[in-house]
């Protein structure tokens, strides 16, 4: 399966979520034995790690991957463009796969 890509605009200081369902060829996927993982830098090839989303699958069976960043964490971003990506993968990175990729607009808060 290939990766989609899929951009994303996050307001500064603010929470922020996403839930997807994940199917292959027009069927859920089961999730059991996968956790998942994203990561924003500035660029795809930077060593900088700007953050990492937090990422949960709360029922497998269902397919759902949840994906968050805090208040807080969002607070401390700088406002502009960067890169990330959400893999898949099973215990000791037997299976990695990559499902979500795309740029991250992080629009300046204001309200302080």
């Amino acid at each position: 399966m290939k990766a989609a890509r899929y951009n994303l605009i996050i307001d500064q200081g603010s929470d922020f979520a996403l839930e997807f369902t994940v199917s292959e060829s027009g069927t859920v996927k089961d999730l059991t034995g996968y956790s998942a993982r994203a990561q924003l830098r500035p660029t795809k090839s930077s060593s900088t790690l700007t953050a990492t989303f937090t990422c949960t699958i709360p029922t497998p069976a269902n397919g759902k991957i949840q994906l968050s960043l805090s208040n807080t964490t969002s607070n401390e971003i700088s406002a502009g463009s960067y890169q990330y990506d959400l893999e898949i993968f099973t215990a000791g990175d037997a299976v990695v796969q990559k499902l979500l990729h795309g740029s991250v607009t992080l629009n300046q808060g204001v309200t302080r």
